[in-house]
């Protein structure tokens, strides 16, 4: 009995790894038994699908927060000198760039405090991408060992069951031992099936609801920005309404006057020559 039992594993091992390698190189397998599997194969996809979209959540947060960081240093930079070189102009003009300076100073410190519902926002799904999606991933992995131990086992019963001899006992006897491993197997994996479907159900609503909640406090933030600086920028242009600016005037090219006074100089030139022979013949 030992032996056989042992011939029996290495049988087992044999076609599972022969589904392995046909899974491995892509063959086509039996349209019925990958048909049945539709569903989960819907449901992995969506897992897939969620566990790449906040890995990409989370590179484009951190991305963010370094450009608000950039930006925020440059408008203040753009602030300082306005207000340096206002308080050396004494005309209005300087007392515009002194109070946009200003304005631009505050709006720069303003900008800052979208990092703190973002530096949250970044928390919270990178402990959903440890956590939940690590333990639907391991869920995953097992569900995946059985589909494939059960898959084998139905290669084994089609290769038994194209040799059955109904009239030979052995035969017979092998097949119903074979049949008891698909029976074995396909229980195993019926179960872990219905736990990764219920798993990613619940990791998509998970999802939902932390982005919701989170998203929440970062658009409350950056509205009250927005109103902040809005309300900062309309009082200066209410201060300054109505304020005449300087014309300009700008020569766009200084090639033509010049070419001007060169034709105008080659005119010249000749009418002297004339007058100087005309004054020679006369003395």
């Amino acid at each position: 009995s030992q032996d056989k039992s042992v011939v029996n594993k290495m049988q087992q091992k044999y076609w599972k790894t022969k589904q392995t390698l046909i899974k491995v190189t892509g063959k086509k397998e039996d349209e019925h038994v990958v048909a049945s599997d539709a569903d989960l194969d819907a449901k992995l996809e969506l897992f897939h699908s969620i566990q790449r979209t906040c890995m990409e959540l989370l590179k484009a947060i951190e991305l963010y927060q370094k450009r608000i960081c950039f930006l925020s240093q440059e408008e203040n930079e753009l602030g300082k000198f306005l207000r340096s070189q206002g308080s050396q102009d004494k005309t209005r003009a300087g007392k515009m760039m002194q109070a946009t300076g200003k304005a631009l100073c505050f709006s720069s410190q303003q900008r800052l405090a979208l990092r703190t519902p973002l530096s949250r926002l970044y928390q919270e799904v990178e402990t959903f991408r440890y956590r939940a999606i690590s333990d639907t991933w391991l869920t995953v992995n097992r569900m995946e060992q059985y589909r494939t131990e059960y898959r084998g086992a139905l290669l084994w019963m089609k290769d038994v069951s194209q040799e059955l001899d109904p009239d030979l006992y052995k035969q017979m006897e092998k097949f119903r031992k074979v049949q008891a491993q698909v029976r074995h197997a396909k229980l195993n994996f019926d179960k872990l099936k219905t736990d990764v479907c219920q798993k990613v159900d619940l990791l998509g609503a998970s999802r939902c609801n932390l982005l919701s909640h989170v998203l929440t406090t970062y658009q409350t933030t950056l509205l009250h920005f927005w109103e902040k600086t809005s309300h900062t920028m309309a009082a200066i242009h209410e201060s300054f309404k109505g304020y005449q600016p300087y014309e300009f005037s700008m020569l766009k090219s200084l090639q033509d006057p010049v070419n001007k006074l060169t034709e105008k100089a080659e005119r010249e030139d000749p009418q002297i020559e004339s007058t100087k022979a005309v004054q020679d013949q006369q003395s």
